[in-house]
Protein backbone atom coordinates (compact mmCIF):
# COMPACT_ATOMS: atom_id res chain seq x y z
CA UNK A 1 0.00 0.00 0.00
CA UNK A 2 2.82 2.39 0.85
CA UNK A 3 4.33 1.69 -2.58
CA UNK A 4 1.02 2.61 -4.21
CA UNK A 5 0.80 5.94 -2.33
CA UNK A 6 4.39 6.76 -3.27
CA UNK A 7 3.74 6.08 -6.98
CA UNK A 8 0.52 8.12 -6.86
CA UNK A 9 2.34 11.12 -5.32
CA UNK A 10 5.10 10.82 -7.96
CA UNK A 11 2.48 11.01 -10.73
CA UNK A 12 0.78 14.05 -9.17
CA UNK A 13 3.95 16.07 -8.55
CA UNK A 14 4.67 16.89 -12.25
CA UNK A 15 0.99 17.72 -12.81
CA UNK A 16 1.01 20.29 -9.99
CA UNK A 17 4.34 21.64 -11.22
CA UNK A 18 2.90 22.08 -14.73
CA UNK A 19 -0.19 23.78 -13.36
CA UNK A 20 1.99 26.21 -11.41
CA UNK A 21 4.12 27.01 -14.44
CA UNK A 22 0.98 27.48 -16.57
CA UNK A 23 -0.40 29.89 -13.99
CA UNK A 24 2.83 31.92 -13.92
CA UNK A 25 2.93 31.89 -17.74
CA UNK A 26 -0.67 33.12 -17.84
CA UNK A 27 0.20 35.87 -15.38
CA UNK A 28 3.16 36.92 -17.52
CA UNK A 29 1.01 36.90 -20.66
CA UNK A 30 -1.72 38.94 -19.02
CA UNK A 31 0.91 41.42 -17.76
CA UNK A 32 2.32 41.71 -21.29
CA UNK A 33 -1.16 42.37 -22.69
CA UNK A 34 -1.87 45.02 -20.09
CA UNK A 35 1.46 46.69 -20.86
CA UNK A 36 0.68 46.66 -24.57
CA UNK A 37 -2.71 48.19 -23.95
CA UNK A 38 -1.12 51.06 -22.07
CA UNK A 39 1.42 51.75 -24.82
CA UNK A 40 0.82 54.96 -26.75
CA UNK A 41 1.89 55.72 -30.26
CA UNK A 42 2.01 58.56 -32.72
CA UNK A 43 -0.22 57.90 -35.72
CA UNK A 44 -0.36 60.05 -38.84
CA UNK A 45 -0.92 60.10 -42.54
CA UNK A 46 2.03 60.20 -44.87
CA UNK A 47 3.23 63.79 -45.12
CA UNK A 48 3.56 65.06 -48.67
CA UNK A 49 2.64 68.09 -50.72
CA UNK A 50 2.94 68.99 -54.41
CA UNK A 51 5.20 71.85 -55.34
CA UNK A 52 3.92 75.11 -56.81
CA UNK A 53 0.24 74.56 -55.89
CA UNK A 54 -1.65 77.55 -57.29
CA UNK A 55 -4.71 77.37 -55.00
CA UNK A 56 -5.06 79.90 -52.15
CA UNK A 57 -2.84 79.42 -49.09
CA UNK A 58 -2.58 77.70 -46.67
CA UNK A 59 -2.31 74.21 -48.18
CA UNK A 60 -3.15 71.13 -46.12
CA UNK A 61 -0.12 68.83 -45.78
CA UNK A 62 -1.28 66.05 -43.46
CA UNK A 63 -2.28 65.26 -39.90
CA UNK A 64 -0.33 64.31 -36.79
CA UNK A 65 -2.30 62.27 -34.27
CA UNK A 66 -1.43 60.74 -30.92
CA UNK A 67 -3.42 58.04 -29.15
CA UNK A 68 -3.19 60.13 -25.95
CA UNK A 69 -6.66 60.99 -24.65
CA UNK A 70 -6.48 64.23 -22.69
CA UNK A 71 -8.91 67.14 -22.92
CA UNK A 72 -6.02 69.57 -22.30
CA UNK A 73 -3.83 68.10 -25.07
CA UNK A 74 -2.23 70.52 -27.51
CA UNK A 75 -0.21 69.69 -30.64
CA UNK A 76 2.92 71.64 -31.49
CA UNK A 77 5.66 71.21 -34.08
CA UNK A 78 9.34 72.11 -33.91
CA UNK A 79 12.26 72.06 -36.30
CA UNK A 80 12.92 73.13 -39.85
CA UNK A 81 10.61 76.03 -40.80
CA UNK A 82 8.13 75.08 -38.07
CA UNK A 83 5.72 77.93 -37.30
CA UNK A 84 6.92 79.86 -40.35
CA UNK A 85 6.31 77.79 -43.51
CA UNK A 86 4.54 74.99 -41.61
CA UNK A 87 2.00 75.37 -38.81
CA UNK A 88 -0.12 72.86 -36.91
CA UNK A 89 -3.69 73.35 -35.72
CA UNK A 90 -3.19 72.72 -32.00
CA UNK A 91 -6.40 70.77 -31.29
CA UNK A 92 -6.81 68.69 -34.48
CA UNK A 93 -3.15 68.09 -35.43
CA UNK A 94 -3.72 69.22 -39.03
CA UNK A 95 -0.49 70.53 -40.59
CA UNK A 96 -0.58 73.36 -43.17
CA UNK A 97 1.95 74.98 -45.48
CA UNK A 98 1.76 78.77 -45.60
CA UNK A 99 4.07 79.16 -48.64
CA UNK A 100 4.18 77.64 -52.10
CA UNK A 101 7.01 75.13 -52.14
CA UNK A 102 9.59 74.49 -54.85
CA UNK A 103 11.04 70.97 -54.89
CA UNK A 104 14.07 72.12 -56.88
CA UNK A 105 14.99 74.45 -53.97
CA UNK A 106 14.19 71.95 -51.20
CA UNK A 107 12.78 68.44 -51.60
CA UNK A 108 11.97 67.59 -47.98
CA UNK A 109 11.64 69.12 -44.51
CA UNK A 110 12.28 67.41 -41.17
CA UNK A 111 10.08 68.40 -38.23
CA UNK A 112 9.24 67.10 -34.75
CA UNK A 113 5.72 66.49 -33.46
CA UNK A 114 4.92 67.04 -29.77
CA UNK A 115 1.75 66.81 -27.71
CA UNK A 116 1.68 68.72 -24.43
CA UNK A 117 -0.74 69.52 -21.63
CA UNK A 118 -1.73 73.14 -22.21
CA UNK A 119 -2.25 73.74 -18.47
CA UNK A 120 1.35 73.00 -17.44
CA UNK A 121 3.27 72.53 -20.75
CA UNK A 122 4.26 69.00 -19.73
CA UNK A 123 4.84 66.50 -22.54
CA UNK A 124 2.15 63.83 -22.81
CA UNK A 125 4.03 61.69 -25.35
CA UNK A 126 7.61 61.26 -26.48
CA UNK A 127 8.40 63.60 -29.42
CA UNK A 128 8.50 62.03 -32.86
CA UNK A 129 10.30 63.19 -36.00
CA UNK A 130 8.58 63.22 -39.36
CA UNK A 131 9.45 64.34 -42.88
CA UNK A 132 7.35 66.37 -45.28
CA UNK A 133 8.23 65.43 -48.87
CA UNK A 134 7.62 67.84 -51.72
CA UNK A 135 6.30 66.06 -54.82
CA UNK A 136 7.64 67.10 -58.16
CA UNK A 137 5.68 68.55 -61.06
CA UNK A 138 7.24 68.73 -64.51
CA UNK A 139 7.92 72.47 -64.42
CA UNK A 140 11.50 72.73 -65.69
CA UNK A 141 12.69 72.75 -69.29
CA UNK A 142 15.98 70.98 -70.11
CA UNK A 143 19.04 73.20 -70.45
CA UNK A 144 22.33 72.53 -72.20
CA UNK A 145 25.33 72.20 -69.91
CA UNK A 146 27.32 74.64 -72.07
CA UNK A 147 26.43 77.36 -74.59
CA UNK A 148 28.34 75.99 -77.59
CA UNK A 149 29.34 72.43 -78.54
CA UNK A 150 31.99 72.25 -81.25
CA UNK A 151 32.19 69.30 -83.59
CA UNK A 152 34.11 68.29 -86.67
CA UNK A 153 34.13 65.50 -89.20
CA UNK A 154 36.64 64.64 -91.94
CA UNK A 155 35.33 65.08 -95.47
CA UNK A 156 34.09 61.98 -97.28
CA UNK A 157 33.44 60.23 -93.92
CA UNK A 158 30.96 57.35 -94.12
CA UNK A 159 27.34 57.86 -93.08
CA UNK A 160 26.96 57.41 -89.31
CA UNK A 161 30.32 58.94 -88.36
CA UNK A 162 30.14 60.65 -84.94
CA UNK A 163 30.59 64.42 -85.10
CA UNK A 164 30.14 65.57 -81.48
CA UNK A 165 28.12 64.88 -78.33
CA UNK A 166 25.79 67.37 -76.68
CA UNK A 167 24.36 67.16 -73.13
CA UNK A 168 21.31 68.77 -71.57
CA UNK A 169 19.97 68.33 -68.01
CA UNK A 170 16.56 68.72 -66.42
CA UNK A 171 16.14 69.87 -62.82
CA UNK A 172 12.93 67.90 -62.28
CA UNK A 173 12.83 64.71 -60.20
CA UNK A 174 14.44 61.85 -62.16
CA UNK A 175 12.56 59.24 -60.08
CA UNK A 176 9.21 60.44 -61.43
CA UNK A 177 8.54 58.87 -64.81
CA UNK A 178 9.19 61.27 -67.68
CA UNK A 179 9.87 64.35 -65.56
CA UNK A 180 13.61 64.50 -66.20
CA UNK A 181 13.75 62.66 -69.51
CA UNK A 182 15.66 64.60 -72.16
CA UNK A 183 15.27 64.00 -75.90
CA UNK A 184 17.20 65.74 -78.65
CA UNK A 185 16.26 67.02 -82.08
CA UNK A 186 18.18 68.68 -84.91
CA UNK A 187 16.18 71.77 -85.90
CA UNK A 188 18.37 72.97 -88.78
CA UNK A 189 20.70 70.89 -90.96
CA UNK A 190 18.55 67.82 -90.61
CA UNK A 191 19.28 66.84 -94.19
CA UNK A 192 22.92 66.24 -93.20
CA UNK A 193 22.88 65.35 -89.51
CA UNK A 194 20.81 63.28 -87.10
CA UNK A 195 20.96 63.02 -83.31
CA UNK A 196 19.98 60.14 -81.03
CA UNK A 197 18.50 60.17 -77.50
CA UNK A 198 21.96 60.02 -75.89
CA UNK A 199 22.95 63.35 -77.54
Amino acid sequence: MSHLILLFSLFLAPAFADRGSQKSTQNLCSNDVSLKRQKRDWIWNQMHIKEEIDTPLPHHVGKITSSVRNSNAKYIIEGEYANTIFKVEETSGDVYAFERLDREKKAEYELTALIIDRTNNRSLERPSKFIIKVYDINDNAPVFVQKVFNGSVPEMSPVGTSVTKVTAVDADDPTVSGHATVTYEVTTGGEYFTIDDSG
